[in-house]
């Protein structure tokens, strides 16, 4: 997935570098490339994320779990 947004980004620059002038060329890097290309991965990594954060749950609820049967053992 990361070569295509390089390689979307590497033609944005090429488009950019063609403009008449820095401004022009700016805002066309920033709108047809670095914008898209980071929404599109920001949408691609919702799943990764909302995974990453039920493993880290679970993690910690059995952690929690552990703790409290240790807990009850001691006493």
């Amino acid at each position: 997935m990361y070569i295509v947004a390089i390689g979307w980004l590497y033609v944005a620059l090429m488009m950019a570098i063609t403009e008449h002038n820095v401004v022009a060329g700016v805002a066309t890097f920033l709108m047809y490339g670095l914008a898209p290309v980071a929404l599109v991965l920001y949408i691609m990594g919702t799943p990764g994320r909302r995974r990453r954060k039920a493993e880290a749950e679970r993690a910690q609820e059995a952690g929690e779990a552990a703790k409290g049967a240790a807990k009850g053992k001691d006493e």
